[in-house]
């Protein structure tokens, strides 16, 4: 489980305000990214970083102060990523059934995982996390995909019932496919009709009481 630093170590020194500033911040996280999905965190350097990039280390430290806040913008795009691989199924309208949204929701799961598993890992169990790290706000913004279906299949919201609900559900999905992440079946449809009606049953099964 990755650790709590204190928040200034992990500020980003200058923001990149020109198009090619950007370009060269983009550059730097995309390779940096690389290094510490290979690497993990301990050998995680701003000079392979440098390398694989193409850049200079001393262009690293002119927008990052550490390669701890060079990971948190890491962290922040891909948690971004995954995010937005799982938008869709929680958007209000009559016209998604139950089984639609239940699907549009494990496929976005799934494909969210597919993003780089190594780097997902490295994330989520190794490096850091600072004081205040978008992970809690990532965290929030995740559960809110599947309170969103639940009170949906209810008709009605129920906040803390559907928060409860929404952890047993998120839980229960999270571990069947990262499960499935490590068994390499990821793709199986097989796997996936079983998860949607994992997910029916138990909103059909909440609804009715």
């Amino acid at each position: 489980m990755a650790t709590r630093v204190p928040s200034e170590q992990a500020s980003v020194r200058k923001a990149p305000r020109q198009q090619r500033s950007r370009a060269t911040v983009d550059t730097i996280v995309e390779a940096a990214a690389r290094v510490l999905a290979r690497r993990g965190w301990a050998d995680f350097t701003t000079n392979e970083t440098a390398v694989i990039g193409g850049v200079s280390v001393g262009s690293i430290y002119q927008y990052f102060p550490n390669k701890l806040a060079l990971a948190e913008e890491i962290r922040k795009r891909h948690l971004d990523a995954v995010l937005a691989a799982i938008s869709g199924s929680e958007e209000h309208g009559a016209a998604m059934t139950l089984e639609q949204r239940a699907a549009k929701l494990i496929d976005g799961v799934v494909a969210a995982h597919n993003v780089d598993q190594d780097l997902h890992r490295v994330l989520l169990d190794e490096v850091p996390l600072a004081a205040r790290s978008t992970q809690d706000q990532f965290e929030a913004e995740y559960l809110r995909r599947y309170q969103a279906v639940i009170a949906s299949a209810a008709g009605k919201a129920d906040a803390e019932r559907d928060e409860i609900a929404g952890r047993v559900l998120s839980g229960a999905v999270e571990g069947v496919v990262h499960s499935a992440a490590r068994h390499g079946e990821l793709d199986s449809p097989a796997l996936r009709a079983e998860i949607i009606e994992l997910v029916c049953a138990y909103l059909r099964g909440r609804s009715a009481r």
